[in-house]
């Protein structure tokens, strides 16, 4: 979970009022986006895998907040033979 500080969510939800792209809330995203990614990674290097398949993301409601989860199943990839 990520959230920014309160003049920056409110700046944000003003321009959510004039529509366009809320550059403020996309770079949140983006920031909690790859930070779960990397602890993702991290978690499947702790378990001794080197690769992850079938990643996704989950997120939840935004409202100067992001919830992002990055999952996937850690496997061991073995060079062929």
């Amino acid at each position: 979970m990520r959230t920014r500080s309160l003049p920056l969510s409110i700046i944000g939800g003003l321009r959510t009022l004039f529509g366009g792209r809320a550059g403020i809330f996309s770079d949140l995203c983006e920031s909690a986006r790859e930070e779960s990614f990397q602890l993702m990674l991290a978690h499947a290097r702790k378990m001794g895998a080197n690769g992850v398949i079938g990643v996704r993301y989950d997120t939840g409601p935004m409202v100067g907040a992001a919830e992002v989860l990055c999952y996937g199943t850690a496997v061991i990839v073995e060079p062929s033979q």
